[in-house]
């Protein structure tokens, strides 16, 4: 065989073997490596994961991990440092696209509403973000926060305004925690703040307030008139008296905030507790539930009234009806007592 038909032999070969070698360096790049049926998946990696641990996260998701193994070393992906946070994978990512995706921690949009405790509040957290729920309790009691901010166990939950805020999802509880005070600083506002003090009440006092008014009504337009009231007895001495306030002492006394009460007994009324506004004057020791912002806008912008009672209306269910008198006040409530005793309701 000539020198020149060897060489001819010879190229075809490494040629042969370099355009294998492309298509399968080509394969192991850029073709398709997800095996899930979703358009989109979010992966979480858990803070102090190692690489091993990365991918068997991600296994379930992945067609071929040595394809994504070959991508991820020639990329020095298992040398980065952090590998925890939220990542997002889209159907028919390639492996160097998930190399890339898993870079790109993904903040999560976290809401909050209606959390009628702390513990109640760590749990719904528990649910967005990588800490348990007893380490944002932890974070959310810590004495040493609490003294510093003026806060206490009874009326920290008034921190936390009800909105949306994004937050990456392996942020730590502490700095869940500080942020939100954070989101609390910038909610009280000059102007917050101004009416809270024409008001004579503090921002933790006002949060408590607006957290009864929250559950006397669901009717956001007849907030401000209910804080009316509640204002009116305030500022004549007068007790709250506020259904929602005995409603939460009895939950709090038997430990059970799973039960439902829909009609106060006068059994309730004796429970001796802080918190049953018809025993003690003046405000509870915090926020009975978490209040929406209408309800802390309602307290600062009150309706100006008279009345100084008020009961659910029979006419106009959801409503309630207002008097400035006993007597008015007597005549909705038999009105009210009459209709709860013809639909059954006992407790």
């Amino acid at each position: 065989m000539s020198p020149k038909k060897i060489i001819s032999i010879v190229s075809v070969v490494v040629i042969t073997g370099l355009m294998i070698y492309g298509y399968l360096l080509y394969r192991s790049i850029f073709s398709d490596n997800t095996q899930f049926s979703e358009e989109q998946v979010y992966v979480c990696i858990p803070t102090n994961s190692d690489y091993e641990a990365v991918k068997k996260i991600i296994a379930p998701y992945v067609k071929d991990l040595d394809r994504f193994d070959q991508v991820a070393q020639k990329k020095s992906y298992p040398n980065r440092e952090d590998k925890a946070g939220r990542f997002l994978l889209t159907k028919g990512m390639n492996s160097n696209e998930i190399v890339n995706s898993l870079r790109q921690n993904v903040p999560v949009q976290l809401s909050f509403n209606n959390q009628e405790r702390l513990e109640n509040f760590a749990g719904r957290i528990a649910q967005q973000i990588e800490p348990d729920s007893l380490s944002l309790l932890n974070a959310f009691t810590d004495q040493k926060f609490l003294q510093e901010n003026g806060f206490t166990k009874e009326n920290v939950l008034s921190i936390f305004v009800p909105n949306s805020y994004e937050f990456f999802w392996n942020t730590t509880a502490e700095k869940f925690r500080n942020k939100m005070l954070k989101e609390y600083h910038k909610f009280w506002n000059d102007e917050r703040l101004a009416k809270a003090k024409a008001l004579n009440l503090t921002p933790v006092q006002v949060a408590t307030l607006a957290s009864i008014v929250h559950k006397e009504t669901v009717k956001k337009d007849e907030r401000p008139k209910v804080a009316g009231v509640y204002l009116n007895r305030l500022a004549k001495g007068m007790k709250l008296e506020a259904d929602p306030t005995v409603i939460y002492a009895v939950k709090l006394q038997s430990n059970d905030f799973n039960q439902v009460i829909k009609r106060v007994l006068n059994k309730d009324l004796a429970t001796v507790s802080p918190y049953n506004t018809y025993m003690y004057a003046g405000l509870p020791p915090g926020p009975i539930a978490m209040p929406d912002i209408t309800a802390l806008d309602a307290v600062l912008n009150p309706e100006k009234h008279n009345y100084i009672y008020f009961c659910a209306s029979v006419k106009r269910f959801g409503y309630h009806e207002f008097a400035v008198t006993p007597a008015q006040h007597e005549a909705n409530r038999q009105q009210y007592v009459a209709w709860i005793s013809s639909q059954g309701i006992k407790r």
